[in-house]
């Protein structure tokens, strides 16, 4: 049996067609294929590598921590330096009415805590999300995602759920006093990376603030300096109640974190205890890799890195066929005009040896989301390869 077939066999599938690329190793911005051959990633493990792969700081505080100690205790119980350090760097780098990390093991854990903290804090029960959003695919983050195509074989999901239109400021009437919180990314993702407009989030914060509801931010993609600030929402004129964060957090590893102040965080740990647990959230290897991760992104300035290499992108990434380049930093995504084109575009692009993915919900789309990292050099030669498939193709 081969790797491929066991791979069929025996791991769960989660689309008809995977990409299927037999991984070796991975370095810098490539990833290589048992042949040898290399691919230039401009996905970064869908905006998960901000270091790019297997960066020496990020595998040097991995090793240092696994010497020392792994996973001791449930989250919150004993103090781990991996875990306050993290904390306490995350909280450096926002307002000071959101000092308050607790740490998961995914972005859709931190999806779940962050609706939980909520309900908690209001005393209130209905939740707004909007149309078209993604949040993660657990049950709870599931509800709050706004795509009933992908919702309907998973129902009844969690009840009181409402949603809005992104950017479109009529809707944000529909948050009234019943309303625990609103929850919204900062940048639609699986929609088509949608900015909003108009300074929609801060009218939707106000709006929240006259009725007593909460502002929830999914950071999850746009957080951690992939849009030219180290959160998506410095560039918006607003600050959340509540951050969600996760994929880019980690250097590659798995972990997710909700963030609010520590007065509405402490809410959590009595009436009842243990009102939010979870045995390996903040473990203490991963949580080394992401303080890593996070110390070397400000040491060598990679917020304004990615507004100077979205730059590049959008000089050299010109063609009729690309109608559009939507999104901020290196969260860019490239629009054709039918799904069916971006398909073939991607496909061949990764017989080229160069590695871009789809969107969830608009099949228009190219992601480009690279790793923080990757080198002048190789952006325009991915740009290149982009084009050469595009007028084989057209």
């Amino acid at each position: 049996m081969t790797l491929k077939s066991d791979f069929f066999k025996h791991q769960a599938q989660t689309s008809p067609y995977p990409l299927c690329i037999e991984i070796s190793h991975a370095k810098g911005s490539y990833i290589y294929d048992i042949n040898g051959k290399k691919h230039l990633d401009f996905v970064a493990g869908v905006s998960a590598n901000s270091l790019g792969h297997n960066h020496p700081k990020v595998s040097g505080a991995i090793k240092n921590q696994i010497d020392n100690y792994a996973h001791v205790m449930v989250y919150g119980e004993f103090i781990q330096q991996p875990q306050v350090n993290l904390c306490k760097l995350l909280a450096s780098t926002l307002p000071k009415s959101l000092a308050s990390v607790y740490i998961t093991n995914s972005g859709t854990e931190a999806t779940e805590g962050a609706l939980k903290l909520a309900k908690r804090i209001t005393n209130r029960s209905e939740i707004i999300a909007a149309k078209n959003s993604y949040h993660g695919n657990t049950q709870g983050a599931m509800s709050v995602s706004g795509v009933e195509k992908q919702n309907a074989a998973f129902r009844p999901l969690i009840p009181g759920i409402k949603f809005i239109v992104f950017n479109d400021e009529l809707d944000i009437a529909k948050i009234t006093k019943n309303t625990a919180a609103v929850i919204l990314e900062t940048i639609q993702g699986g929609a088509g990376f949608i900015e909003p407009k108009n300074n929609y989030l801060a009218k939707v914060k106000k709006r929240c603030k006259e009725v007593g509801a909460l502002l929830i931010l999914d950071e999850i993609q746009t957080g951690i300096a992939r849009t030219g600030t180290f959160w998506g929402f410095e560039n918006y004129n607003v600050i959340p109640d509540i951050i969600i964060a996760g994929k880019g957090l980690g250097g590659g590893m798995p972990i997710g974190a909700f963030i609010a102040s520590y007065e509405h965080m402490s809410l959590l740990k009595d009436h009842p205890k243990l009102g939010h647990i979870s045995t390996f959230a903040g473990h203490p290897v991963i949580a080394a890799a992401a303080n890593a991760t996070v110390k070397e992104i400000l040491d060598k300035n990679l917020l304004s890195e990615s507004l100077r290499k979205e730059s590049i992108i959008r000089k050299h990434l010109q063609h009729p066929s690309i109608i559009e380049i939507r999104g901020k930093g290196l969260m860019l995504a490239a629009l054709v005009e039918t799904p069916d084109l971006a398909a073939k575009i991607i496909l061949k692009c990764l017989d080229k040896g160069l590695i871009l993915f789809f969107l969830l919900f608009e099949g228009r789309a190219m992601r480009i989301t690279p790793p923080l990292t990757i080198s002048d050099e190789e952006l325009i030669a991915g740009c290149d390869i982009i084009l050469d498939v595009i007028e084989e193709l057209v």
